[in-house]
């Protein structure tokens, strides 16, 4: 598992057609981590300045900002899913086919940025090349494509190479967020936002070493 150091500031990026969950669950988890005491900040950007955003199911948001104008570079990036298996005009498929995603996350785990990716925006990950080599999963719609790319896949829930973590379909960013938060922030925390969620955690991560 490569080094890493502890995460500060999240953020969460946002596109069209975004699942409502990859992205509103870790959020949540992260927010209640916050104020159960964890040293962090997280908040939901675009890669352009917008006022809205919509998601898969018709959930419109709006973004605290830009990726490139927060005033903090986040620690962690944690890009969602969503429309990569039912040909969408927008969504993860559309994202990669633009290519302007990959690149930005590319370009920040390149400057030192951990990455993460909930459910399909796995696929968003492994064409910025960031899994090129290391373990990785996705939504199981997605798993026999993301295993025509470089990574190596992963038959586990949640996947933590340090500063690329990966996690499978939709509820999977709910174990991806608490894994983050006991990983860096102790047991007794996570277990703390799972109560307060009353999320019955599933404990499947896989550590790369």
């Amino acid at each position: 598992m490569r080094s890493t150091h502890p995460i500060e500031s999240i953020a969460i990026v946002l596109y069209e057609g975004f699942d409502e969950l990859d992205a509103i669950g870790p959020y949540e988890v992260f927010e209640n981590a916050a104020e159960a005491g964890a040293d962090l900040d997280v908040g939901l950007c675009t890669l352009e300045p917008t006022n809205r955003v919509t998601a898969s199911h018709g959930l419109v948001v709006e973004p605290d900002g830009a990726l490139d104008d927060l005033a903090d570079d986040p620690d962690l990036v944690v890009v969602p899913g969503g429309g990569w298996t039912d040909g969408a005009k927008h969504g993860a498929r559309a994202a990669v086919e633009r290519g302007d995603l990959p690149d930005a996350i590319a370009a920040r785990h390149r400057n030192g940025a951990s990455v993460a990716s909930v459910c399909t925006g796995g696929m968003i990950l492994a064409a910025a090349g960031v899994l090129d080599g290391r373990p990785a999963t996705t939504h199981h719609g997605a798993i026999n494509e993301l295993r025509e790319t470089a990574a190596n896949v992963v038959d586990a829930r949640v996947v933590d190479d340090g500063d690329v973590l990966t996690a499978g379909g939709v509820t999977s960013g709910l174990d991806l967020a608490l894994w983050l938060v006991e990983r860096d922030f102790g047991a007794d925390t996570a277990e703390t936002v799972a109560r307060e969620m009353e999320y019955e955690r599933r404990d499947e991560v896989y550590r790369a070493n």
